[in-house]
C-alpha cells in the first residue's frame, strides 16, 4: 500500500478520533444517555486502532526508529498522556469537575500531538 494512502488514513482517523471524543466529551457534560450507547464505547475502539495501525504502518515505511526520532518519541508520549487523560475524562474521573478538567487537557494534548507530527519537533507549535 502507497504510503500516500496510509498518511491519509491516518489524517482521516486523526479527524475522526478527535471529532468523536469532542462529541462524548459534551455528551460526558451535558449527562447524555448518549454517552451510554453501544456506538459510543465501541466505535472510539474502532477509529483509534485504525488511526494507530496507520501511524505504524508509516513509521516502518519510512523504516524510522521511534526512539531514535525525538519527534516520534514525544508523539508517542503525547499518545500515552492523550489516552490517559481521555479515559479519565469520559468514565473514570470522580468527579464532572475532574472529567471536565481531563477532558481539557486531553485536547490540549492532542493539539500537542498534531503540532509535533507537522513541525516533526517535540517542541510542537513553538517550531512552526
Amino acid at each position: 500500500m502507497s504510503y500516500l494512502i496510509i498518511k491519509y488514513v491516518h489524517v482521516i482517523a486523526a479527524v475522526a478520533t478527535i471529532s468523536g471524543f469532542l462529541l462524548r466529551g459534551y455528551w460526558m457534560l451535558t449527562d447524555s444517555q448518549q454517552l451510554q450507547s453501544r456506538i459510543a464505547k465501541v466505535a472510539p475502539h474502532v477509529v483509534d486502532t485504525v488511526f494507530l495501525a496507520a501511524g505504524v504502518l508509516m513509521v516502518w515505511q519510512l523504516h524510522l526508529k521511534p526512539l531514535q526520532e525525538p519527534w516520534l518519541l514525544a508523539k508517542f508520549s503525547g499518545l500515552a498522556a492523550y489516552i490517559l487523560l481521555g479515559t479519565i475524562a469520559i468514565k473514570r474521573g470522580p468527579t464532572k469537575k475532574a472529567r471536565t478538567i481531563a477532558f481539557v487537557a486531553a485536547i490540549a494534548v492532542f493539539a500537542y500531538i498534531v503540532g509535533v507530527a507537522l513541525a516533526r519537533s517535540p517542541l510542537s507549535w513553538l517550531s512552526i
